[in-house]
């Protein structure tokens, strides 16, 4: 029972060097940087890291709160690891520094790498090792268990636990105090509240009147932009000042070109709506949003600096040193692919890519939507890969025709007679020309289509069950562009995108 004790005490000595370390760590990154941060740090190398069947299975299980789980996952992992330096400290200090030791060297390391590393990158982790080191020492030498020391084992007790409980609340208060204070001297927040957004030189076109479909329970036609989805690789959102931002296009290019911040407000700007989704939405999901955009043609851009013949693609790049390559065709043929700045005629938010962003209709997002955009490289796919495509994506991602019952919702009860099935379906940039609703193995059945908002903008549609009777049932759709309807084959979303039908299955009483 003893050993038992006197291990636990070890490991929780190991935890509060452990919070010391983050806490030290977070108030040292604050002079050099968000990204060096070794928390920071080292979950942006494991996102960096991550195999494509475990990004499907983060944005698949977890959504947008993808990067919450795996914030919370980080710190109990580090903290598990701390508790075992405690424990192996206890035994023999050599063994248990060389474990913080190790520790601190990975997230310097992990520091170094990001795109945005500066000279003293690993700082914060070193710093944060060798106060973690020193708390250790301190906590270890005051167990109560410590061999050669006859004191009374509750005064010693006593003693250990009022030195962990300080240590461990020092290290949370330089956690809290190194967060606040970062998130306070964020200056693109203030800088987003002073922009004037120019008006177009081209408006969007007239939404009509019926793109709502009028159904309780289906979502907006407009998604809100403080509920617009977001996937993307950063852990700590950039900090974009637009006064200093600016646009490189090069590669293969006849004149390379920089385009700044006043340039891009200056240019023709366009107003279009567009439903941007996420590639790893399954089959019925919620990674798709559709908003009202406004930027400079994409195409405007890339005939400045006259692509040659040769070239076919164009990797764009963002301040955090995401990549993503973007079909050139896609770009300049006419399509509404912008450099964003606006989403509802208010600046980006910050989140979502501010001061600009990419937005391509018709594309998934991890090949054109590149959020604080900094560098287009024109180039060739027999030449370069992207963010993704080098952990296993394809490295073109047109979206797929698809649709999703939103009215029902699944496993719902509904009673007998008339029944309503209502939904959403997309076809960016081929429009969605019609939607149909099975019911289990019968035949498919016409619904209406609300008014159409635009073929790069989702489609709400609905259809009257007449006549239902009791029983357990399954409703199927499908949508159709041009091309004719959906596939039902079934597909994950790796590597470009899921197929088959939504199904939603109800209780008629």
């Amino acid at each position: 029972m003893a050993g038992r004790r006197d291990t636990g005490f070890a490991a929780l000595a190991g935890v509060a060097a452990g919070v010391v370390t983050i806490g030290v760590g977070s108030l040292v990154a604050l002079l050099t940087g968000p990204t060096s941060d070794p928390l920071v740090a080292v979950g942006s190398a494991f996102v960096d890291a991550t195999p494509a069947w475990l990004k499907d299975f983060a944005a698949s299980t977890f959504g947008t709160a993808d990067k919450v789980v795996l914030g919370i996952g980080e710190v109990v992992v580090l903290l598990a690891l701390a508790a075992l330096a405690g424990v192996l400290a206890a035994r023999r200090w050599a063994w248990g520094a060389t474990l913080v030791v190790a520790l601190g060297a990975a997230a310097g390391l992990a520091a170094m790498a990001r795109p945005d590393a500066g000279t003293l990158a690993a700082a914060p982790a070193i710093v944060g090792a060798v106060a973690g080191l020193l708390t250790l020492r301190a906590l270890v030498r005051r167990l109560p268990a410590a061999p050669g020391r006859p004191a009374p084992d509750g005064i010693r007790r006593r003693a250990f636990l009022q030195a962990t409980a300080a240590a461990g609340a020092l290290g949370l208060v330089g956690v809290a105090v190194g967060r606040a204070i970062s998130a306070g001297a964020r200056g693109a927040q203030s800088a987003r509240a002073a922009i004037r957004i120019p008006r177009p030189a081209t408006t969007a076109a007239p939404v009509p009147a019926g793109v709502d479909v009028g159904v309780d329970g289906v979502g907006p036609w407009q998604t809100p932009a403080d509920e617009f989805y977001r996937i993307d690789t950063a852990l700590v959102v950039p900090q974009v000042d637009p006064s200093t931002w600016t646009l490189r296009v090069y590669g293969m290019v006849e004149q390379e070109i920089t385009l700044t911040w006043d340039e891009l407000l200056a240019g023709d700007l366009v107003e279009a709506w567009v439903t941007l989704a996420c590639v790893s939405n399954p089959v019925g999901g919620d990674l798709i949003g559709n908003q009202k955009w406004l930027g400079l043609p994409l195409a405007d851009v890339l005939a400045r600096a006259r692509p040659t013949a040769d070239a076919d693609m164009v990797l764009s790049r963002s301040v955090d040193g995401f990549t993503a390559s973007t079909p050139l065709a896609a770009l300049t043929d006419g399509r509404d692919a912008l450099l964003a700045i606006a989403m509802d005629g208010e600046p980006l938010p910050v989140e979502h890519g501010f001061p600009v962003r990419m937005v391509v209709p018709g594309l998934y997002g991890y090949v054109s939507a590149t959020k604080w955009v900094t560098e287009l490289r024109v180039t060739r796919f027999a030449d370069a890969t992207a963010y993704w495509t080098d952990r296993g994506w394809s490295a073109e991602g047109p979206i797929k025709t698809q649709s999703r019952i939103e009215v029902p919702r699944p496993s719902s009860s509904v009673p007998a007679g008339s029944v309503v099935v209502a939904g959403t379906a997309w076809a960016q940039h081929r429009g969605v020309t019609g939607v149909q609703v099975r019911v289990d193995d019968g035949s498919w059945n016409d619904a209406t289509l609300a008014d159409d908002g635009g073929i790069d903008s989702w489609r709400q549609w609905s259809w009257t069950w007449d006549d239902a009777e009791p029983g357990e049932y399954q409703l199927f759709v499908r949508a159709s562009d041009p091309l004719g309807p959906q596939t039902g084959a079934v597909a994950g979303v790796i590597p470009d995108g899921a197929t088959g039908y939504d199904t939603v299955r109800v209780t008629v009483t």
